[in-house]
C-alpha cells in the first residue's frame, strides 16, 4: 500500500480528519479529535496504530512486522512495518481495528 491509498482509506472512515501536530513529516488521522493512526510522510515505512492490548500481544507474536508502538504507550499501540508480508487487506483490517478502539471510547453524543 502506498501513502495515497493509506490516506484515502483512513479518510473514508466516518468522522475522520487528518493533521500534522508533530511536525511536517508526521501525518495523523483522528476520529472526533482522537488519534487512531500516525505515519511518516517522507518515508512511508511504518504506521502506528491503536490496538486492544490482548490482540496487540498476539499480533506481535505472530508477525515479525508488528512491533510495540514506537514512541507510544506499548500496551495500546503497535508499530506496523510496511513489508511484503503485510498485505493491503491485513493493513486495512488493522487500521479499522484501531479506528474502532478509539471510536468506542468516545462520549455517546459523538458516536
Amino acid at each position: 500500500m502506498n501513502i495515497e491509498d493509506f490516506r484515502a482509506y483512513c479518510l473514508s472512515l466516518p468522522y475522520t480528519s487528518e493533521d500534522m501536530p508533530f511536525g511536517e513529516d508526521v501525518l495523523t488521522f483522528r476520529v472526533h479529535g482522537k488519534i487512531f493512526a500516525l505515519t511518516g510522510i517522507t518515508e512511508f515505512k511504518s504506521i502506528n496504530l491503536k490496538c486492544d492490548p490482548e490482540r496487540a500481544l498476539e499480533l506481535r507474536e505472530r508477525f515479525d512486522f508488528v512491533k510495540p508502538g514506537y514512541h507510544m504507550n506499548k500496551k495500546h499501540w503497535n508499530t506496523v512495518e510496511l513489508s511484503p508480508g503485510c498485505s493491503d487487506s491485513f493493513l486495512k483490517d488493522l487500521v479499522k481495528h484501531s479506528y474502532d478502539c478509539v471510536h468506542k471510547t468516545l462520549p455517546k453524543k459523538l458516536k
